[in-house]
């Protein structure tokens, strides 16, 4: 099967359905998957929320869906869908990978091996200095530099990478600039570059969109680098979805007695490769290829096993008895439970759509609290 663009009706029911109440990447899979297309699934989701306990459930609408597309088609952008040839190769290997991404500007950026360079909001004018050249050195040599165009480093390295190719990767709408201040640098990145994010157009970033934001930084990338960063920020949770994701860990080593330096310091420590110029990246990088685009993830396009509803409804008391606040393995919960994957992953996902469980990375769920 080779890679294939959906239709514009495909493109707009499967925005209605990742833009449907508590959908998320991986129901959405698991949706697709089971019956077949977005519209099969739009019209089963009522009914499946409704046997967790939810008696309603808010269905986005086909005007909403058509509003959306028509907006961003008004930017200049347009949706790709995971499965298409535009999509970024190696995003579409992660196992919450966003089904549609909005995108400004050029795909053929992702197509060569991408690098991400992230850091501290606050960094230091060397540590500035130092993305942005390395940036520039990285790019000359045939990488895509991608980042958050967050303030400090990730301008930065944008800035570094503009003549070759850069890729920001937005925590709200593609239409909401933040911060305010790099307004121009995204409109250069938007017209040399991409911009792209999963969030629906309008919103501004919240707090829960930034991990999210983060795992398709990394997950673009073959490998992230971080420069200057604290010991809890967003730019260590890059780094360590990158490792879950099974890509390359870089840090850059600061002094001790900055605190900016503190969380590459720790990367080091685990195991991370330690670099000071370019060429430090690119003799770990050597020898990777790019791989041909993606079509279709299995988890979308195969049929899940036949289970019956009785099998289901005795399971799924039992799997949310079992769950806590804290994130539990889905593999553990087979186990504990003593209890087929398939079922287990028919009552998580009725649970999940009646908004009584989260999906965290790594194959994990929590109760909601």
């Amino acid at each position: 099967m080779s890679p294939s663009n959906l239709t514009d009706d495909e493109r707009c029911q499967w925005l209605r359905l990742i833009r449907t109440e508590n959908v998320g990447p991986i129901a959405f899979g698991q949706l697709l998957g089971r019956y077949g297309s977005a519209a099969a699934a739009l019209a089963a989701i009522p009914d499946l929320a409704s046997r967790a306990g939810k008696r309603s459930i808010r269905v986005a609408s086909l005007a909403e869906a058509q509003a959306e597309i028509a907006a961003l088609a008004k930017l200049d952008g347009r949706f790709v869908a995971i499965g298409e040839p535009d999509y970024p190769p190696l995003l579409a290997e992660i196992e919450d990978a966003p089904p549609l991404l909005a995108v400004r500007g050029f795909a053929h950026v992702w197509k060569r091996p991408c690098l991400a360079i992230v850091g501290a909001r606050n960094a230091s004018l060397n540590g500035q200095r130092f993305a942005r050249e390395l940036a520039q050195e990285l790019g000359e040599a045939g990488l895509t530099v991608v980042s958050g165009l967050a303030r400090g480093i990730d301008a930065a390295a944008h800035a570094g990478a503009l003549a070759t190719g850069t890729v920001a990767v937005m925590a709200g709408g593609i239409d909401h600039i933040y911060p305010v201040e790099n307004k121009e640098l995204y409109g250069r990145i938007a017209a040399q570059g991409a911009v792209v994010s999963e969030i629906r157009l309008g919103e501004v970033p919240q707090a829960h969109h930034f991990p999210r934001r983060n795992r398709i930084v990394s997950g673009i990338c073959r490998g992230t680098l971080v420069i200057e960063a604290a010991l809890r920020s967003g730019s260590l949770i890059t780094a360590r979805l990158a490792g879950e994701q099974g890509r390359e860990v870089f840090a850059v080593p600061g002094s001790p007695l900055d605190p900016r330096a503190r969380g590459a310091n720790a990367l080091l420590r685990q195991g991370a490769t330690l670099v000071e110029t370019a060429q430090d990246v690119l003799e770990v990088l050597r020898g990777m290829h790019l791989e041909s685009p993606k079509f279709l993830p299995e988890k979308y396009s195969s049929s899940v096993y036949k289970i019956s509803e009785k099998e289901i409804w005795s399971a799924r008391d039992s799997i949310y008895q079992a769950l806590a606040p804290s994130p539990t393995l889905v593999d553990e919960i087979v186990r504990e439970c003593q209890l087929s994957a398939p079922v287990v992953l028919a009552a998580l996902l009725e649970l999940e759509l009646a908004g009584l469980v989260d999906r965290h990375p790594g194959g994990r769920v929590s109760r909601r609290v």
